[in-house]
């Protein structure tokens, strides 16, 4: 049987809109694909950004049991045009507020996960995102969960083209909500 051309356009255009969205919302484990290997040198961390042509680079603080960090995980970094997104512009490390490992500052010192969360980072909540750039200068800090993977997404667009220098997120948040309505 022979399909007359404006069926198969048109069954062609109904194939793509069923898969464009599934395509959109892909979901990768985030702990391979947004997070990435790291001996938890910040300062090495940031050179490597800077010869990948990074803005800098992105420690995430979670803690055990944290249903907010679970939620991030499951609903925000395990989408792979999130992840894609990230980890074009930044290195991404992952730390643990309760944790032991032993994570060695942008200024050299090394300490455990814990004391880096704490004592030099004053993390209190989590997740808390905090960018650098790559000379080990805080760039902004997020504490808690985004709405949705668009929003962690303006997160990105936010510190990626500096608008921390001159708005806050949520005003820059609200702009790009109404631009998006």
């Amino acid at each position: 049987m022979k399909i007359p051309h404006i069926a198969f356009v048109m069954l062609n255009a109904l194939l793509m809109a069923v898969t464009l969205p599934s395509a959109a919302s892909e979901t990768r484990d985030p702990t391979e694909f947004f997070f990435q290997d790291s001996f938890n040198d910040l300062a090495e961390e940031a050179e490597l950004a800077q010869e990948e042509g990074k803005i800098g680079v992105l420690v995430v603080f979670e803690t055990d049991d944290c249903p907010w960090c679970d939620r991030m995980k499951e609903t925000v970094l395990n989408q792979a045009h999130v992840q894609d997104y990230f980890r074009r512009h930044f290195r991404l490390i992952g730390l643990n507020t309760d944790g032991d490992a032993l994570v060695t500052g942008f200024d050299g010192i090394e300490v455990s996960e814990t004391d880096f969360a704490l004592r030099h980072n004053r993390i209190r909540a989590t997740p808390a995102f905090l960018f650098f750039d790559t000379e080990g200068e805080l760039l902004v800090r997020y504490t808690g969960t985004t709405r949705d993977p668009e929003e962690f997404l303006w997160l990105g667009e936010y510190v990626v083209k500096a608008h921390f220098e001159y708005e806050r997120f949520s005003s820059y948040k609200r702009k790009r909500r109404a631009a998006s309505s």
